[in-house]
């Protein structure tokens, strides 16, 4: 069987080596060099050249990899120094190991800095892919959902066929769920919210307690600043009325306010419940769609690498189950998902090619924003889902192995 993804040998590989011509005198045998475990170690600080560049960045990986950030981050700091302008590929290198050493150290802001302007510096597919996994790991490290998500749709825009890159997504979304709060609040909701419930509700509470303590006089009036309300009110609306008709409308508004507060807040739960129920559906795509590249990469897998295959489908199955959607909507979200795993496509995805174009070209390669990203990929699930999976439908509780 052909494979699918393209992942063969030329046949050139195999043909027989050229036949030496005459005159040529066979080249002699190269002994590979040796090296002792930690041989950078016992390299003197002073030496220069190449070597010296070589050791001073195997120690500071090595300190990383021994989780000692500090004395890494001031190895790569020292072999930055170093480095020749025209060594391009160490130096990112290095600069990926200082931020990544800030990121664990806590000094993110320095971290994001140098992200930056690596991503500024990118010339190729690769560059901007090394970069953007190193904007996931220190947005990881910060607890950011949000930015987290924007860097794996940008990776999805690059490489749309990698599994692992939807899976993560997927998980993403999942944890917006679990918190079971939205990403975003529309500012009207948000500020009326505000208004109902901070200054106003206070005030209308207090206010209804204070009429129902104040003392009666004897012309039946109540004392207190309701006297002053009243009068107020009845010069604004030129209408002759007493203090007690004045508290009497002002509850009377103040029970429309209350309705109003109820009737928003009902409006709010059910505009939270429908985006949970978005991303409750983005979440499911997602998912389904690593396990249909997962399915298909396994073809090619042995060993290592096709158990940890299995076990990728083993998660994205039990999450897909813990979604609750029915299957009616199951089967829709991988059809919807899976209509450009063409294998001709596929094949051509992975032939490894880089593409060399300048930093500006690059931007163009991945989506603006996450509201263009999740339109292409999950708009045609929406309202369909929906149909097939009226169960849990916005306005109805999520299943609660979700909230």
């Amino acid at each position: 069987m052909e494979p699918l993804l393209g992942w063969q040998f030329e046949d050139s590989l195999f043909a027989p080596s050229r036949e030496r011509g005459p005159g040529r005198e066979p080249v002699s045998s190269c002994d590979a060099k040796l090296c002792e475990p930690l041989w950078f170690d016992s390299e003197a600080d002073s030496e220069e050249g190449a070597r010296g560049l070589t050791a001073s960045k195997f120690r500071a990986d090595w300190a990383y990899r021994q989780r000692h950030f500090e004395k890494a981050l001031c190895e790569y700091s020292s072999c930055l120094l170093l480095l020749p302008a025209s060594n391009i590929a160490m130096r990112r290198d290095v600069q990926e190991g200082q931020a990544r050493c800030l990121s664990h150290l806590g000094r993110h802001k320095e971290a994001l800095d140098i992200a930056e302007r690596m991503r500024n510096s990118a010339t190729n597919t690769d560059h901007l892919t090394m970069v953007l996994n190193l904007q996931f790991a220190i947005y990881q490290g910060l607890g950011n959902v949000g930015k987290k998500m924007m860097c794996l749709q940008q990776l999805i825009c690059l490489h749309p066929f990698n599994p692992w890159y939807w899976k993560l997504l997927a998980e993403a979304y999942m944890s917006l769920l679990q918190s079971s709060s939205p990403l975003v609040i529309p500012e009207t909701n948000l500020n009326r919210s505000e208004e109902v419930n901070g200054s106003d509700s206070s005030f209308k509470t207090s206010t209804r307690r204070e009429v129902s303590l104040q003392p009666h006089r004897a012309d039946g009036q109540k004392e207190g600043p309701w006297s002053g309300l009243a009068t107020e009110t009845k010069r604004e609306n030129a209408v002759a009325c007493s203090s007690s008709q004045a508290v009497k409308e002002f509850l009377c508004t103040s029970e429309e306010l209350e309705r109003k507060d109820k009737g928003e807040s009902t409006a709010f739960k059910s505009w939270e419940q429908n985006v949970l129920e978005k991303v409750r559906i983005k979440a499911c795509a997602s998912f389904i769609r690593a396990r249909l590249l997962l399915q298909l990469t396994q073809l090619q897998q042995s060993s290592f690498v096709l158990e940890h295959n299995m076990k990728g489908q083993k998660e994205v199955d039990d999450q897909v189950a813990q979604l609750g959607f029915n299957e009616n909507s199951l089967l829709l979200m991988t059809k919807v998902m899976g209509q450009d795993l063409i294998p001709e496509k596929l094949k051509e995805e992975f032939q490894g090619e880089v593409k060399c174009i300048g930093p500006s070209a690059l931007s163009s390669l991945v989506t603006a924003s996450a509201t263009d990203f999740e339109s292409k990929w999950f708009g045609n699930l929406q309202d369909n889902v929906c149909h097939f999976d009226r169960q849990f439908c916005p306005h109805t509780e999520l299943p609660p192995s979700v909230t």
